[in-house]
């Protein structure tokens, strides 16, 4: 009977995936807001019965009573950050929120699957998170002096980096992160933000070319340093949100190629100057020729995602424990294997739309700071989910990044969360630009209004006064009146 259940539960959790895929993409289209609102409450129904239908497959699979625990949390995570935002930023986008808490709950449930002390640990570090993103659209909203430190992101970000360059221990042929009181901090995944925050600052008012020179210059510093710390995968997302901002900022096409151009020179100098990126590249090209050793990692994700078929295995019928790095760098493996492929078809979609929503909010804001802050955080989002999914079907050779909000990982979840809530502070800002835009419109137009009344007035005077008044012209009529009455009596004698 078990075995019934978990059959039967991989399609409906499948077909309630789907489900809320179509709808995110859906509601881009509705241009009602009554609609708007109806399908993203389907959405929540939606989400809460697919997280209540994997975790009850998942305890009756392993009897534990931790995931009890886990789906409580899950649950009151999604329903308490669903009302806070309805009742603190009710200008916000409830489509952009849905389709973050989904993302979560994916991940929560197939580390609860994989490693229930971290998909805890996980769930600490998102509460945490999402409670200090509660203060960004805030302080995006109100603190204009956020636009004028341009150059205290630049240092900041030097700093940090500098700071895991001197201190960081390598792991996995890179210089990754620092422990602080037993608390490891990831800063590369931070000053993504600030480097976006930079560029906006100097490319929102000057586009010429020596403002675009200094820009690249300290640009390049960034990612200079995250190459001498073989950083190379965040280093590519740092340099993609580069080219992106870049372009956008001054719609010319020859600044992206120059880009390109040196990226590729770059990769070359890469390939033959770091070792592990020879041999990920060797890996990539044919992982079977080392599948002992080198080649495990990515041969066993190949296995996994094979496995799980179109439909997948199942939760707790297939072994996503035997990938390593399955909770982390290997996430969407482990998903395609008990979830299966169409399912994560789904999930790229849902990430697709994710960014779909931000480059809608970005293309909307007025203010060039702001547009650039959200396309420049909507490319490293994008491209993060790229790097992570193409290394993992080995599509591209594999660079180390996590799948945003789903994988294990606090400095990268925490960032992601950090930069979701700041697009929501652009979003509530471009709703206050628009209402600011329609109350002056109507303030126009009763201006307007009141001017021609005021005009109208005195030709209503002007008209009037000859019929009410006792004028030169009524004595002339009542004269004329009068000689035609005399008139007529004496016709009449």
């Amino acid at each position: 009977m078990l075995n019934v259940i978990v059959e039967f539960s991989k399609y409906f959790l499948l077909f309630l995936m789907a489900l809320f895929t179509l709808e995110s993409f859906l509601v881009l289209n509705k241009k009602n807001e009554e609609a708007r609102r109806s399908l993203m409450l389907k959405q929540i129904i939606v989400m809460i019965i697919f997280t209540f239908a994997a975790y009850f497959i998942m305890f009756l699979q392993s009897q534990d009573n931790q995931m009890i625990k886990m789906y409580l949390c899950n649950m009151g995570y999604i329903l308490i950050v669903q009302v806070l935002y309805r009742l603190i930023y009710r200008k916000a986008s409830l489509v952009l929120l849905n389709n973050m808490c989904m993302l979560l709950s994916i991940g929560f449930i197939m580390l609860s699957r994989l490693n229930f002390v971290k998909a805890y640990k996980q769930f600490l570090i998102v509460a945490a998170s999402t409670i200090v993103s509660f203060l960004v659209p805030v302080i995006i909203r109100k603190v204009k002096l956020v636009r004028d430190l341009t150059w205290t992101y630049a240092v900041l970000g030097i700093i940090l980096l500098l700071v895991v360059f001197v201190m960081a221990q390598l792991s996995g042929g890179a210089k990754l992160s620092i422990s602080i009181g037993g608390v490891t901090f990831q800063f590369s995944e931070f000053v993504k933000i600030t480097l976006v925050f930079y560029m906006a600052g100097m490319l929102q008012e000057d586009t010429s070319f020596r403002r675009v020179a200094i820009t690249s210059v300290v640009a390049a510093v960034h990612v200079g340093i995250l190459v001498l710390s073989t950083d190379l995968g965040t280093a590519l997302v740092y340099f993609v949100a580069y080219v992106v901002v870049i372009y956008v900022a001054t719609h010319k096409l020859r600044y992206p190629l120059a880009g390109l151009t040196a990226m590729s020179g770059a990769s070359v100098a890469a390939y033959y100057l770091f070792h592990h990126v020879k041999q990920r590249v060797d890996i990539w090209k044919d992982p079977f020729s080392d599948y002992e050793y080198s080649g495990y990692q990515i041969v066993q994700a190949l296995f996994g995602i094979c496995a799980g078929g179109w439909f997948g295995t199942g939760l707790y019928k297939g072994s996503p424990n035997t990938i390593p790095l399955a909770d982390k760098d290997f996430t969407f493996a482990a998903i395609c294997e008990e979830f299966g492929g169409v399912f994560s078809i789904c999930l790229i979609l849902l990430c697709m739309s994710t960014f779909l929503l931000i480059v809608n909010i970005a293309m909307k804001l007025g203010k060039p700071f702001y547009r650039l802050i959200a396309m420049g955080l909507g490319a490293e989002y994008a491209f993060q989910v790229f790097l992570t999914i193409g290394g993992t079907t080995k599509f591209i050779p594999m660079t180390g990044i996590t799948l945003p909000l789903v994988s294990y990982g606090g400095s990268s979840v925490m960032c992601t969360i950090l930069m979701l809530s700041i697009i929501q502070g652009l979003y509530v800002l471009r709703e206050d630009e628009d209402e600011e835009l329609e109350a002056e419109r109507r303030k126009k137009a009763k201006q307007k209004a009141k001017r021609a009344k005021q005009a109208k007035q005195p030709m209503r005077t002007d008209v009037r006064k000859p019929v009410s008044g006792q004028t030169g012209q009524q004595d002339t009529d009542e004269l004329t009146r009068k000689i035609e009455e005399q008139t007529k009596k004496s016709l009449h004698w």
